[in-house]
């Protein structure tokens, strides 16, 4: 499980990428990189992490599903995940 402040902190960064999502659009349409370098480092879209939705965490993150390898294969175990079967592990 994540420290709860790593989860927040994320949470935080997101909203700061909206905020500035369309601000950043319209400088870098300009090529007014200048300002674009004012704007709070953490606005910038490729600050953000991936993390699982369940647990937080933000190491072996699958896209497709939204959750970490770890849950994929709980859940996946437990039938909660269809058309997904258990293989070989």
């Amino acid at each position: 499980m994540a420290k709860e402040s790593m989860v927040a902190r994320e949470v935080k960064r997101a909203k700061l990428v909206e905020r500035y999502a369309k601000k950043r659009e319209k400088l870098k349409a300009e090529g007014d990189y200048q300002a674009l370098s004012r704007l709070p480092k953490n606005s910038n879209p490729n600050r953000l992490h991936n993390r699982c939705s369940i647990t937080g965490r933000p190491k072996g993150y699958m896209r497709q599903f939204g959750i970490s390898r770890i849950q994929f294969r709980e859940m996946a175990s437990n039938g909660l995940i269809p058309g997904i079967k258990k293989a070989s592990w």
